[in-house]
Order: structure tokens, then sequence, then C-alpha cells
């Protein structure tokens, strides 16, 4: 079961990896009838069966006890990102390289899944660091530029004119990171 290709459940079914059993069932049944291929309007069987798979481990106790090991690895081994607690020499340039983290998780979760919805606010502030309060500024105004988009449940979406962004200022959050990080040491 384990390996680097193996789908965030959590995400499929777009709930906290801290979820009840009733709420991972009931979630299942409401997008299962969402997805189910008979349904007309909005089945999608793809869809469907990541959701059946994503259900059939998450609401066994002790498949879900191996997964959330294997989750917990592969999250970390994933994403690399900066210290967020980094001290900035002003709160501007805080709030960009908390732009430009936020950026680079989105343009990374749509580059390795495509397909992907996106990123849920708590699934953010487990991967920055930072608490959600502490992190609204700075989605309303990704939001604002149209660097983000907000779907279904607050998922946030990184959009071209984003990813645009991002590519043409990386380099000097490379550079801004290395500067803190060689201050801080």
């Amino acid at each position: 079961m384990a390996t680097n290709q193996t789908p965030d459940y959590y995400e499929i079914l777009q709930i906290s990896p801290n979820a009840e059993p009733e709420t991972v069932h009931r979630v299942y049944r409401l997008l299962a009838q969402r997805y189910h291929p008979d349904n007309a309007d909005t089945g999608n069987d793809a869809q469907f069966r990541k959701l059946t798979d994503a259900y059939q481990v998450l609401s066994d106790p002790e498949q879900r006890a191996k997964y959330d090991v294997h989750h917990a690895r592969i999250t970390q081994e994933r994403w690399r990102l900066v210290s967020a607690g980094a001290k900035a020499e002003n709160d501007f340039e805080a709030e960009q390289q908390i732009r430009l983290t936020l950026l680079e998780v989105l343009y990374t979760q749509r580059r390795l899944d495509p397909e992907s919805q996106g990123l849920s606010p708590l699934d953010l502030e487990r991967l920055i660091g930072r608490a959600r309060e502490q992190l609204e500024f700075t989605t309303w105004y990704l939001v604002q530029k149209k660097y983000v988009t907000r779907g279904d449940s607050a998922v946030l979406t990184i959009t071209a004119e984003g990813a645009e962004y991002l590519e043409n200022n990386y380099q000097n959050s490379v550079r801004q990171r290395r500067l803190t990080a060689a201050r801080t040491a």
C-alpha cells in the first residue's frame, strides 16, 4: 500500500485527518450521491471510484491507522516549505514571503495532481505552519489579485495568473529565504 503514488484520501473526501468516523461516513454519502455514475447532472465515474477507495480505507480503523502513518510521512517528504516562523525585517516582507509560500504550495499541488480541487484552509494551515486566522489577509489578497480562486468548502486553487506571478518572483523569494536563514544562523 505504501507508495508515493497513494492518493490523499482526506483531500478526496474533503475532510480533516482528525475527522470522526461519523463524519467520514456522512461526507462520503453526500459526495457519493453527487458523483455516482447514475447521477445525470453531476455523475463522474472516476471521481466516484476515488471516493469509494478513500472511504474503504478511512472507514476501517485498522486500515486508517496504517494510512495515517503513511500520510504523515508522505506529507513531510512531499512539501518543501520555508520556515514560516523566520523573522522578516518588517511585516511587508513577511507578508510577501507568506504569499509566495502559499502560491508555491498551491502550485506544487497543481503540478503533482492536475485534477486536484486545490487545498483546504486546514491543509494550508498544516503545510505552511500558520493558523488559518493568520492566513486570512493573505488569502483575501491573493483572491482579489486573481492569483487563486476559492471553490467549494473554501478550497483554494492557483490560477494561471498566480502560477505566472510565482514563476516571475520565485528567484527573489529564494534569495530572501537564504538571506533570512543566513541572518538567523
